[in-house]
């Protein structure tokens, strides 16, 4: 890319200045990258505008919603694209045909109010829903606590609008490929071909996990027939999603939960595919490093955790008829109760809601501590579900061996863990010790036969690992892939397939002496947006200002 160019004849923001800099260097996860300008089109027409005079001056843009992608799939050292402005009002529920349109800058949490009107909902829930927009979920092929029995964002994605790397809008949508631009072309001429051909080594090398949100989804390509399914989980490498048509699920008239207490990790294996087959809405994992620190929180202390456990298995059934609902409660207990494993069954809704609450607090109150730094560095692996407990004794034996607190929940029912590592950014050679945990866990959930990343898409942080989980083959028909939907290669570089001269994952992290400098206001408000889940604020806000380069060069 030259070092100059003109600025994008666009009629939003196009900030170049220090703080605006600054105020997008970080998001959810482990780095702060400065970028070198930041872009904020006022609608989908503004964006072809931005993406045309990328296309044109060869530059990079890095698209972004509420920037609270773990794997820093929103930085970059490119052009930030801010999606804040691109349809954040557009809900629109048809209740007869239980479907839903929506802008790409619409939360989750948003359209959750709006369905339950019509007694609706999209059942895909992140913990992060109050902020997570939903083309930031259907870009990472997102999930939550339900996807044990509802799977994730790709089971209820019906269409998407994209603008393509060619400055085009197209929509894709189930059973449907336009055939009259450029981008689909493109691909339909050169790369379904190759995914046909290599069909048997798909089969072979992609892992068999309940999840898998690593590289782009050439399994479900394949079985679908439909572009669609490369778009979901593609972290805007191949276009940027603007509107989505979802399928929509009626809320069931009643739920209720199931809490274990697990005295150690060797009946996860048997246990948690006994209770998948007993079809639960949700099955999570707490496990006793996640305990002894929320211990004394108050969603702790609401939630009755006070116990010694080696874990404690939370579970949810749902329906419509409330005794078949309540009969598998305490089928699921007595199953539990026959491999000695402690069960409450038929909580009250309150104990319910406070087990949630605990659970979906989980990253607010790590990133609150004050004694240790939390780091989402090998935060999203998914294993195989009999494989359950002997990654989670893994993860165990590697942090304990290099001396760093690692704290671990998530998503037992999908053999979906998140692993948050403690380290001591103070002591000499911390951030030896987490690159030699990263790669010693990656290799353990590759024995394992598992993937690194489940549903947070694989961003810079796990980009390097698709060779060793899918081999040279696979990968290059992923490079395939992106080079026919982003010839140029402007869209997200770097972010699911490394660059040639790329650094390594752990570069650029937020904390520790090789952090760049920032300005402190801009710092600790960035901080307390991580320690409150506070990812809804404008980072334009944070810049302050209204500062816009109209004309000249950069």
């Amino acid at each position: 890319m030259a070092s100059r160019s003109s600025t994008p004849p666009i009629r939003g923001l196009f900030r170049t200045d220090a703080r605006a800099r600054a105020a997008y260097a970080e998001g959810a996860g482990i780095y702060r990258i400065i970028p070198r300008a930041v872009a904020r089109p006022e609608d989908v027409e503004d964006l072809t505008r931005l993406v045309s005079w990328a296309r044109a001056t060869a530059t990079p843009l890095v698209p972004r919603g509420a920037g609270s992608a773990m794997g820093g799939g929103s930085v970059g050292s490119d052009v930030i694209v801010d999606l804040g402005r691109i349809g954040p009002g557009e809900v629109r529920i048809d209740p007869d045909t239980r479907t839903a349109r929506t802008g790409a800058a619409v939360t989750w949490g948003a359209l959750e109010a709006a369905a339950a009107l019509h007694h609706l909902r999209l059942p895909p829930d992140p913990s992060s829903g109050r902020w997570a927009t939903l083309g930031g979920m259907f870009s990472t092929n997102a999930s939550g606590a339900r996807s044990v029995r509802y799977g994730s964002v790709r089971r209820w994605a019906l269409a998407a609008e994209l603008v393509t790397a060619d400055g085009e809008v197209v929509e894709i949508g189930r059973g449907a490929t336009p055939s009259n631009l450029p981008a689909v072309r493109r691909v339909v001429g050169t790369i379904w071909p190759a995914i046909s051909a290599a069909a048997p080594i798909i089969a072979e090398r992609f892992p068999n996990t309940a999840k898998n949100s690593s590289g782009y989804a050439l399994d479900h390509a394949l079985s679908s027939g439909d572009l669609l399914d490369l778009l979901i989980g593609a972290e805007g490498t191949l276009g940027f999603v603007t509107a989505i048509t979802w399928r929509l699920d009626p809320i069931p008239a009643t739920r209720a939960s199931v809490r274990m207490s697990v005295a150690d990790l060797q009946p996860l294996d048997d246990l948690v595919p006994a209770l998948r087959a007993l079809a639960p809405s949700g099955l999570e994992l707490l496990d006793r490093s996640f305990l002894d620190v929320v211990q004394g929180s108050a969603a702790a202390r609401d939630a009755g955790i006070r116990g010694h456990e080696a874990a404690v298995l939370l579970l949810e059934f749902e329906g419509d008829d409330a005794g078949t609902v309540e009969a598998l409660t305490r089928r699921a207990a007595d199953l539990a109760r026959r491999l000695g494993v402690d069960a409450v069954a038929a909580l009250s809704a309150d104990e319910q809601r406070r087990l949630s609450a605990l659970r979906h607090a989980a990253s607010p109150i790590l990133a609150g501590l004050t004694d240790r730094r939390s780091l989402q560095v090998i935060e999203d692996a998914c294993v195989p579900i009999e494989r359950l407990g002997a990654y989670v004794t893994a993860v165990r034996r590697i942090t304990e061996a290099h001396g760093v607190q690692a704290v671990i929940f998530g998503h037992a029912g999908d053999g979906n863990v998140h692993v948050n590592l403690l380290p001591d950014i103070l002591a000499a050679g911390w951030e030896r010790q987490i690159q030699a945990i990263f790669d010693e866990v990656t290799a353990a959930v590759l024995s394992l036969g598992g993937t690194p990343t489940g549903e947070h898409g694989d961003g810079r942080l796990r980009a390097s690992v698709l060779e060793r989980l899918y081999g040279p083959e696979i990968v290059a028909l992923f490079r395939m892939v992106k080079a026919a939907f982003d010839p140029r290669g402007i869209l997200n570089p770097g972010i699911k397939l490394p660059l040639p001269d790329g650094e390594g994952p752990l570069a650029h992290l937020k904390v520790g002496r090789g952090a760049v400098a920032i300005p402190d206001d801009i710092a600790a408000a960035l901080g307390e947006i991580e320690r409150g889940g506070g990812y809804a604020r404008d980072r334009m806000e944070v810049a302050g200002g209204e500062w816009r380069v109209v004309s000249g060069e950069w």
